[in-house]
């Protein structure tokens, strides 16, 4: 199949760098789950990954890009929403998960939800699905601010999270999980406040390259390498494998936590290095331990 490309013969991905285990840095190479995929996608396509760093304040800056061509589709744990479609198209979710909750469970080992969290400062990235569901939490009194972050200042925001300038954290799941394993304060104490579903996307209206993403993604599926790689690099208490489109939804909320069933435990085993890849404009900070496997 023939795909039209910004770069004939290339396809450009942009991703915000670091957001572990989506995607992150070593030693100049990218690494993780949205690197093999696209990876793999565009070598199904017959075409040459070339990936772009997102470094922008605001992670909905990511998907301008698109509109000006600067990269031919985004991603980076993206989730997929009404307002997001309103700009760009997803291809089929690969990945469905949910906010979860981090806190330093050494200055607060009674706080276990959001619920405990009353009179508190919460922390969020700009632009991050977790902002309008803190937002939301602040309205209804469940916290007393919500403090919000450059996109790629995670790392700043964990240490002030060490240092008991902040409450708590949300982010996804996967990344918290990751981002947590080395930093011994701080635990993810509540998982499953949303369920998302989390998709590549591509400029609004060009059909022709999301329908191709998706017949190369379902064949990935389809042969077991897409599963593959989600057991390989994603180590959520909650996250499920997603292989088909769906209706498209807002990312849902819980009531509470829900257990997840055990074949839904993922265990990461990095065992490919990434290839290098082209910088945009500089390195971004890294966000605590994101080269460890």
């Amino acid at each position: 199949m023939t795909v039209e490309t910004i770069v004939p013969g290339v396809l450009t991905v942009a991703s915000a760098v670091p957001d572990p285990p989506f995607e992150m840095e070593r030693d100049g190479a990218l690494a993780g789950f949205d690197i093999a995929l696209m990876q793999a996608l565009a070598a199904e396509l017959g075409l040459t990954w070339r990936a772009c760093r997102y470094e922008g304040a605001d992670f909905n800056g990511i998907f301008d890009g698109l509109e000006s061509g600067a990269w031919d589709c985004v991603a980076s744990g993206t989730t997929i929403t009404p307002e997001r479609e309103a700009k760009v198209d997803f291809c089929a979710p690969y990945v469905i998960s949910g906010q979860s909750l981090v806190c330093n469970v050494a200055r607060h080992p009674t706080y276990r939800s959001v619920r405990d969290l009353g009179g508190q400062v919460i922390a969020v990235q700009k632009g991050n699905t977790s902002q309008p569901v803190a937002e939301r939490l602040k309205a209804q009194g469940a916290v007393a601010e919500v403090r919000v972050y450059p996109y790629a200042g995670i790392g700043a925001m964990l240490d002030d999270l060490e240092a008991g300038r902040i409450a708590a954290i949300m982010k996804l799941a996967p990344v918290m999980r990751w981002l947590t394993r080395d930093r011994s304060h701080l635990e993810v104490v509540q998982d499953d406040i949303t369920v998302e579903k989390l998709g590549i996307c591509v400029r609004k209206g060009n059909a022709p390259l999301r329908e191709a993403l998706d017949a190369a993604q379902a064949r990935l599926a389809a042969d077991g390498r897409l599963g593959a790689l989600v057991t390989t690099w994603i180590k959520p208490r909650h996250a499920a494998f997603a292989c088909s489109p769906g209706p498209t939804a807002a990312p849902t909320w819980r009531t509470s936590p829900c257990p997840s069933p055990s074949s839904r435990r993922l265990t990461p085993c990095i065992s490919r290095r990434a290839q290098r890849m082209p910088r945009s404009t500089g390195t971004p900070p890294r966000a605590g331990n994101t080269s460890s496997p």
